[in-house]
């Protein structure tokens, strides 16, 4: 048998998490046959409701996973990992201004960069799923550096998801049969999902729609979406973030011929501003991912990347003082 994959997931009692642990651990990530460790970790007031999770996990009797490790200390929850899920981060409450939770959550963003720093699997890779997703992400791998920053994604795959269904509602067609989404910049109201390469059977999706339903329709429909499921459902997206989190991932570890949308650092690429974590699309080969080049990007596109670029780089002011 192969030796277990440590897998860390933090904020291990939350919605998300509850959506992605069995799935893991079902072995829909690595596939059926892969042992796991689990390592869960937790802030000490919600471990009593961690361990009934676990109980639940010990009930199912995965087959795949050897070990569950639940704690409230990073160190324990990064030692020997080899894939990290950041999904636990600080709400916004009310009245809270956007900068005070972007601080707020860099604290904890900073101790889990130093924890997966000094602890973690020399070739881990770590997705941040938790909000402000980009710039946590930013100050998860700038406290890591002993680590490739190339190591360090954020997640639009969800948005993406998100794209390309409401492309094949609008088409009538199965969403297998769409292609070439992207979500550009900031994991935020201003993110631009971008249909202008897409196709759907082949064909270029812009034969297929109008301007008018891409500006009033498909795009604030997608910036809106998750606050829309707030909304009707009275809690944040869970499941659907947690099957995002875990295509993301299988994705980057096992590879992908298609375009994907990841948060990853910037090389320059499209005139973003190097070293900024920036949603591109991306392919993936061999557990690395390679920006997709040489796209023409038409002005009205161009716009809303650079109002995505100037969005983060004010996030990124935000906490350069924590980090220095």
């Amino acid at each position: 048998m192969k030796l277990p994959v440590r897998i860390a997931i933090t904020g291990a009692a939350g919605q998300i998490a509850y959506s992605l642990i069995f799935r893991i651990a079902s072995g829909e990530l690595l596939g059926p046959e892969q042992p796991i460790s689990l390592h869960l970790l937790e802030v000490s007031a919600a471990l009593e409701s961690l361990q009934g999770t676990i109980m639940e996990l010990e009930d199912c009797a995965y087959p795949l996973l050897q070990d569950v490790i639940m704690t409230d200390d990073a160190t324990i929850a990064f030692s020997d990992v080899e894939y990290a899920f950041l999904l636990g981060a600080k709400p916004r409450a009310i009245g809270m201004e956007r900068s005070d939770l972007v601080r707020e959550n860099g604290k904890i963003f900073i101790e889990q960069g130093r924890a997966l720093n000094d602890f973690a699997n020399r070739d881990v890779k770590v997705l941040i799923v938790g909000n402000p997703a980009n710039t946590n992400a930013y100050i998860a791998m700038h406290s890591a550096p002993e680590l490739e920053p190339t190591q360090f994604s954020a997640m639009t795959r969800l948005d993406q998801h998100r794209a390309f269904n409401q492309l094949a509602i609008k088409t009538g067609v199965e969403v297998t049969d769409v292609e070439k989404v992207i979500i550009w910049g900031n994991h935020s109201s201003t993110q631009y999902p971008d249909i202008h390469y897409a196709t759907v059977n082949g064909v270029p999706a812009m034969d297929l729609v109008d301007e008018g339903w891409i500006l009033n329709e498909f795009t604030p429909t997608i910036q809106q979406r998750g606050a829309e499921v707030i909304k009707v459902r009275g809690k944040s997206s869970a499941a659907s973030a947690a099957h995002a989190a875990i295509s993301h991932m299988r994705d980057w570890a096992l590879g992908t011929d298609q375009w994907v949308s990841m948060v990853v650092i910037s090389d320059g690429s499209y005139g973003i501003t190097e070293g900024l974590m920036y949603s591109f699309p991306v392919t993936i080969q061999n557990g690395h991912y390679t920006i997709v080049k040489d796209l023409d990007i038409k002005p009205f596109s161009r716009e809303r990347l650079v109002q995505n670029q100037q969005e983060l780089e004010h996030e990124k002011d935000m906490i350069m003082d924590l980090l220095a």
